[in-house]
């Protein structure tokens, strides 16, 4: 797609208002993860540089359509000040009276919060009227917030309609990180899909198998295409009613020429729990009365030399229920993997999801892959093939001044 960056336009002497995704972890009042905040901070150092006068907006949580207290952004001030360099100013609402004073008065190279979006229904409905207040506020719309691409709310959608328009350099990075992997990968790809249910990732599956040439399935998700095939599961987590959509997506993939990996050894035990009892079986002689909590170290050969003929990985989800220990070894080592091939050259990695991200900072190696999404629901939407409002909208932009 075609779409306008800060860098083409001219920014100076201009308000900018700047969707970002400030929706970060958060308990008793403080920041618990930064990193939405601080892949912001390229965007923020261009636009004060360039003498903008940036006035950002997002969201926070999901309150009713009305100020409450727990979802307001005044917390988040000494984070942003913090990572950003920047004082941040703050208004006590997102449109009226309190933003258009905050926007009159910042000068040249200055930075200012407006109050959660969501506090207006107008934000969610995409409201042309309330779409028509914020586009008061500035001159030029930028999008910085990929993570949020997947709504078509006002600011994410509504004011590339109405306003001069360009992405940020996060929005860029995501999108052009995202379409290198899998609309115009170097191949042969794998892409590594775990996670509990294939019920929730049907859709990403089914783009998968259409678009890589090996799909790895770890995970509980893994043993509903056992099932499918009549292989013993045991106790493990299986949606045994999702087998015709397994079968389903077996056959898209052979169709599609497309290899699906299973584990070929399981990690199992009796009764699950941090450093339970377990032992390692073959995945074709599953135990009925045992449970899989990860992938074995066969698996994971397996999984290494197949990545080794590989240029592209695309990683979502954990291959076994990495939070409880000892059983997040099997995505710790092919996380590991996935690391070394990358820094070596071999591959261009890109992996996303909430839980991914966890699983890889967990193991260690979130620095040394390509590149890793922020962005969940817009992530594995992306990956089913969707378009997404916040991205399309991105080249319907008016002409900047």
């Amino acid at each position: 797609m075609t779409f306008k960056t800060i860098r083409v336009i001219d920014v100076n002497g201009k308000t900018v208002l700047l969707r970002a995704d400030l929706n970060v972890p958060a308990k008793d009042g403080k920041v618990t993860d930064t990193t939405r905040i601080d892949r912001l901070k390229p965007t923020i150092d261009f636009l004060v540089k360039q003498g903008a006068k940036v006035l950002v907006m997002s969201h926070f949580g999901r309150p009713k359509g009305g100020f409450e207290k727990e979802f307001s952004l005044a917390f988040l001030i000494p984070a942003l000040e913090e990572s950003w360099g920047h004082t941040v100013l703050f208004a006590e609402d997102c449109v009226g009276d309190q933003a258009e004073m905050l926007a009159g008065s910042l000068g040249h190279g200055q930075v200012g919060l407006l109050e959660n979006l969501r506090f207006h229904k107008g934000e969610e409905s995409n409201d042309p009227a309330f779409v028509a207040q914020l586009e008061k506020l500035g001159d030029i719309y930028v999008n910085d917030a990929f993570s949020a691409a997947h709504r078509a709310h006002a600011s994410t959608e509504g004011l590339a309609h109405v306003m001069p328009t360009a992405a940020g350099f996060l929005m860029e990075a995501e999108l052009n990180a995202l379409s290198d992997a899998l609309e115009s990968p170097e191949r042969p790809v794998i892409a590594i899909v775990g996670g509990s249910k294939i019920s929730s990732k049907l859709s990403v599956l089914d783009n998968m198998v259409r678009k890589v040439d090996f799909l790895f399935l770890g995970g509980g998700m893994a043993n509903t295409f056992f099932y499918a095939q009549g292989i013993e599961v045991g106790k493990s987590l299986c949606e045994k009613d999702m087998a015709d959509e397994a079968k389903k997506i077996m056959a898209t993939a052979k169709a599609s020429n497309c290899t699906i990996l299973l584990p070929v050894d399981r990690v199992i035990v009796e009764k699950f729990g941090e450093n339970a009892a377990h032992t390692v079986c073959d995945a074709m002689n599953m135990p009925a009365d045992q449970e899989a909590v990860d992938v074995g170290p066969e698996t994971i050969k397996m999984l290494a030399d197949t990545m080794a003929t590989c240029k592209t990985v695309l990683w979502n989800g954990p291959l076994g229920v990495f939070e409880v220990k000892p059983f997040d070894k099997g995505t710790n080592e092919a996380a590991k993997v996935v690391a070394h091939l990358t820094k070596a050259g071999k591959v261009v990695s890109v992996a996303g999801g909430g839980d991914t991200v966890s699983a890889l900072e967990h193991a260690g190696v979130a620095g040394d892959f390509t590149y890793i999404s922020s962005a969940g629901g817009a992530f594995l939407e992306w990956l089913e093939g969707k378009t997404l409002p916040g991205v399309a909208a991105l080249s319907v932009y008016k002409t900047a001044a």
